[in-house]
């Protein structure tokens, strides 16, 4: 009869899932700790240059901005009556003006 007291010997399949098990682990631990790494070093002050952004906008009189984006040479605001202005980022001159026409 076995000894109880006998540690009973594993199989070799038990093994050989349990190292997988502790590989994948290390694995995906590493994973993400180089995925954290490369998003601090995105992000960092440093690396990552200022979106230039003009240091004033003249607008028509009556106008009141409702949003801001911009583009590679320009940038353009949204007003409140319904108007995209987009303006020149080098000269800050006025390009282009479009009406929104909503269906109503």
């Amino acid at each position: 009869m076995d000894d109880p007291s006998e540690p009973m010997q594993e199989p070799a399949n038990l093994r050989f899932l349990r190292r997988l098990v502790t590989v994948l682990t290390a694995v995906m631990i590493g994973g993400l700790l180089v995925i954290i790494g490369l998003l601090v070093i995105r992000f960092s002050g440093e690396n990552n240059p200022a979106l230039p952004l003009p240091d004033h906008i003249a607008l028509p009189d009556g106008t009141r901005a409702t949003a801001f984006t911009t583009g590679g040479d320009w940038y353009a605001v949204v007003t409140a009556d319904d108007r995209i202005l987009i303006f020149d980022r080098a000269s800050g001159s006025q390009r282009q003006e479009i009406r929104i026409v909503t269906g109503d």
